[in-house]
């Protein structure tokens, strides 16, 4: 095989990686300052969660539901303006879990669902 022919496969076969791993390991995000609120859906997951303040802390509450037969779990994962980081998994087709959680310190967070 040549050494462009290699190239050429070698750059396609990591763009089809690539592509592949986004598509499967990440959902919408929504980055968001109190009050709001998101209701995403992706192939596999759904979800709902509120972001609301009280003085100068962020509460983040919601549920998220796993909606495949596929081995995986849905995933919310929660990114606090402060720096602290939680998640919470609903595995099994159907499961439903519900979650709150409060940051100390920050009116905003970035919150992510996907499948995992």
């Amino acid at each position: 095989m040549s050494a462009v022919r290699k190239s050429l496969t070698s750059a396609v076969s990591a763009a089809v990686l690539a592509g592949g791993l986004a598509l499967g390991a990440a959902g919408p995000a929504s980055a968001a300052t109190c009050p709001s609120s998101s209701s995403p859906v992706i192939d596999g997951a759904s979800a709902s969660w509120t972001l609301s303040c009280s003085g100068n802390d962020v509460k983040v509450s919601g549920w998220l539901q796993d909606t495949r037969v596929d081995g995986k779990c849905a995933v919310v994962r929660i990114n606090a303006g402060n720096g602290e980081y939680e998640t919470k998994s609903a595995c099994s087709s159907g499961v439903r879990e519900q979650f709150s959680f409060t940051f100390k310190g920050t009116k905003d967070a970035q919150v992510r669902l996907a499948i995992a």
